[in-house]
């Protein structure tokens, strides 16, 4: 590597640390001298009037119950209806002016731009809290985030993402927190997306901030990537030390020279989970380095080499050594925690603002002391280094050691007047989020554990540390909603892995064992020439089918509504039956003319034409019979259930016929909706309709069902359309480009394959709304549909 290089990085790093060096100074003379005890006694003294009632205000109050604030909505509703939800929002939206944007809250423009984000942040939660329970679930449903791109115009960059980040959870590996991780990546796009806002202005077009939100979406994948696979991926024990130090040494030199080495030769056992990273690092890390503007690139190198410097310094701590120094302990954490902060504005290009950049780089330590001290017992348990595990474990050996906590409120006094110039309101959102960091912390870790922290980290004079403690255990209202939505997004995400996981095990149990229902047995006196149709049939049965119609039917008819599953055998042999018929007309010559099916030959080659058209006919008789065989319904339903599925059975014929008479031809999107219902969203329809026509279900729900089946179905024929144009043979078990070969109208052809995807995320949308009108709550129905559109065969 340039040696130059390497002499320009290491001046920047130790310019930034003589900053960082006075930032300490100051602070350590301040916790030396103890001038924050007065300053902050009287701080707290003037903000308890807001936050602790007195107890005739207490008793009349008790009434109004306080719902839990772990459960979003209810505790949206109870804000509101209390008359408390303007003042937490108010103190949310500021903090978040304060921490992430960088803005000093005296600011009459920022007091005004607060207040419309307030007020239509609250418009949309009392909306949301007030319509049916399933818009409840929309702030972070696939479904909502897509509607509000569509809104914006954004929507080819939500898909992108939402496909990226597919991926990226995919490839968590184990060791590391998937949901923090996903967390931390949605938070960080999030931060990027609101800078990006913030430096937008009034006056700018539609059009520009389609763009711009475009590429600020883009931008905060990239960046935010950085965590789970940098830092995350580096504190975890799922490298080798030697892998650790192979890959640091990769990420410094990119950073140093701008440029992103080969990958080379990988000996460690994670080559390829490395190389997969290597790919998506170095594809984001050049997106960023092309969005910068010549006169902010040099920030963005420097900024992320001492972000990324003071990491590494760190992270070799050992906490086995006792001889770390104050300066030591605090001063890379000075660094890391502002530098985290001004990368953003790097990353986006923004113009350089002195104030921005002196309240980020004083305010960054605040914020990290208060994660150090919630994590502090993880920590601990990791052996990592922070100011808090260091001096829990050498604090009666070493009394030179600085108390974290008493910098924690040093750092608190010297924001809110040094560095905020003894703002009122910055005062009191300060105050609010340390009071609620400890009483959070309190509530996790449970009394007994919280008072021994305290024993030890409680500040010197015992009179401050009895006004803390008063206000956290009397003070109210200091919730705050960026902590809602982040618990929020953890359950979410938490439910939705294992919802998932149920949902794939379910698929599979049910897959095994509709496997071993339909062979077709042979009769002892059945003849020669019959012999071969049962073999094709079977031959047919036995490839490696999905059986995703009769696993629906299953799932709705024994876990929806009730019907013992032994009664419906016959009908989940029908659907497969009928399925697997309709696949070898599909294959024929005089159709699509296809030679692999389910990974293996088609019919019609492994016997011939003749025989495979003969199967087909055979097998949707085959169905026919079993419907008839529903002894456990009465005659007049099991005729209803054998109606409705020879009508369906005459509507895919029509949709077939539709299909081979628009080779060639001009269809409009309106045409092709239409015919990809009757091809594939009828049998979508029967797998659910089925079982509701044998549960006696009500006609409402019938139709709410209809319309879910007719959005999914379209949905998974333009997947299918996009899988032939971009999948891959041995994954799909049947050749790509099928469609254009065979000159078929497909989404993909008359769309494209942007314009396809937009459709099938549309119809997703549609089919998930359908589910909102159902009676009853079937997450069956919504990991169907999320696997239809994220399918890879």
């Amino acid at each position: 590597m340039n040696k130059e290089l390497i002499k320009n990085a290491d001046a920047c790093y130790q310019l930034a640390e003589r900053k960082a060096a006075q930032y300490y100074q100051s602070l350590y003379e301040q916790v030396m001298q103890k001038t924050y005890v007065p300053i902050l006694t009287e701080d707290i003294q003037f903000w308890k009037h807001n936050h602790i009632h007195h107890s005739f205000v207490s008793f009349f109050s008790r009434g109004k119950r306080k719902a839990g604030s772990r459960d979003c909505h209810n505790y949206i509703q109870w804000l509101d209806r209390t008359g408390k939800l303007d003042s937490y929002l108010d103190r949310s939206i500021s903090y978040i002016f304060l921490r992430d944007l960088g803005k000093a809250l005296d600011s009459p423009d920022t007091q005004t731009r607060v207040r419309r984000v307030v007020d239509s942040l609250k418009t949309h939660l009392t909306h949301s809290t007030a319509t049916d329970r399933g818009a409840k679930t929309e702030m972070f449903s696939m479904a909502g985030v897509y509607r509000k791109a569509q809104k914006e115009g954004i929507e080819s960059a939500m898909i992108w993402v939402m496909d990226k980040l597919k991926t990226v959870s995919s490839n968590i590996p184990k060791g590391m927190d998937a949901e923090q991780a996903q967390r931390k990546l949605i938070k960080i796009m999030a931060g990027v997306i609101m800078h990006v806002v913030d430096e937008m202005g009034e006056e700018i077009s539609p059009e520009e901030r389609t763009q711009k939100l475009d590429e600020a979406i883009r931008l905060g994948y990239f960046y935010g990537l950085t965590y789970p696979f940098i830092d995350d991926l580096l504190d975890a024990n799922v490298l080798s030390q030697k892998e650790k130090r192979q890959y640091s040494d990769l990420i410094r030199i990119t950073l140093i020279t701008g440029s992103v080495p080969e990958l080379g030769d990988w000996t460690g056992k994670n080559s390829d989970l490395i190389r997969y990273i290597h790919s998506e690092l170095r594809d984001a890390f050049e997106y960023m380095k092309a969005y910068q503007r010549p006169e902010t690139r040099k920030s963005f190198f420097e900024q992320s080499y001492v972000f990324f410097h003071s990491q590494e310094v760190d992270r070799v701590k050992d906490l086995s050594n006792a001889n770390y120094t104050n300066e030591e302990l605090y001063i890379p954490i000075i660094l890391k925690s502002s530098s985290s902060r001004l990368i953003v504005r790097s990353v986006i290009s923004a113009s350089w603002d002195e104030g921005f950049d002196n309240r980020t780089f004083f305010y960054g330590i605040y914020n990290q002391l208060a994660d150090d001290f919630a994590d502090m017992f993880d920590d601990m348990k990791d052996g990592a280094v922070t100011p808090y595990t260091y001096y829990m474990k050498y604090h009666d050996k070493r009394p030179d050691l600085i108390n974290p906590f008493e910098l924690y409120w040093t750092v608190i006094s010297h924001l809110i007047h040094n560095v905020y110039h003894s703002d009122t309101k910055t005062c009191e959102v300060i105050l609010d989020r340390a009071i609620n960091g400890l009483k959070r912390f309190k509530e996790r870790m449970g009394i007994k554990k919280y008072n021994e922290v305290m024993a030890l980290f409680a500040p010197e004079n015992p009179d401050f540390n009895h006004v803390i403690q008063k206000m956290v255990q009397k003070a109210d209202d200091v919730d705050f909603f960026d902590k809602l939505l982040r618990d929020h997004m953890l359950t979410i995400l938490k439910n939705e892995r294992k919802e998932r996981e149920d949902f794939l095990e379910t698929i599979e149990t049910v897959r095994n064992q509709i496997n071993s229902i339909l062979h077709i047995s042979k009769t002892d006196h059945v003849s020669l020439m019959n012999e071969s149709i049962i073999d094709a049939a079977n031959y047919s049965l036995e490839g490696d089918g999905k059986r995703l119609r009769p696993i629906v039917t299953w799932v709705m008819g024994v876990n929806e509504f009730g019907l013992a599953s032994s009664a419906i055998v016959p009908l989940l042999r029908s659907l497969e039956y009928m399925h697997t018929a309709s696949l070898i007309f599909d294959d024929l010559p005089s159709q699509d003319n296809a030679s692999i099916r389910r990974g293996r030959s088609t019919l019609h080659q492994v016997y011939n034409i003749a025989i495979a058209e003969l199967t087909g006919l055979f097998l949707t008789q085959k169905a026919t019979r079993e419907q008839a065989s529903l002894d456990q319904f009465d005659s007049k339903t099991v005729l209803n259930l054998i109606q409705y599925s020879a009508q369906m059975t005459e509507d895919m014929c029509k949709g077939q016929a539709m299909d081979l008479d628009s080779k060639g031809k001009q269809l409009t999107l309106e045409q092709l909706n239409m015919m990809s219902f009757y091809k594939t969203g009828i049998a979508f329809e029967a797998s659910l309709i089925m079982p509701a026509i044998l549960a006696h279900a009500n006609e409402l729900e019938m139709e709410a069902l209809k319309k879910f089946a007719r959005h999914a179905g379209i949905a998974f024929q333009i997947k299918d359309d996009l899988l032939d144009v971009e999948g891959d043979l041995n994954v799909l078990g049947k050749p790509i480009g099928k469609d254009a070969e065979n000159n078929n109208k497909t989404f993909v052809s008359i769309l494209g394959a942007d314009g396809a995807r937009k459709a099938m995320w549309e119809h997703y949308c549609l089919a998930m709304e359908a589910m909102q009108e159902m009676p009853r709550k079937i997450t069956f129905l919504k990991h169907l549909l999320n696997y239809i559109v994220n399918r890879d065969h």
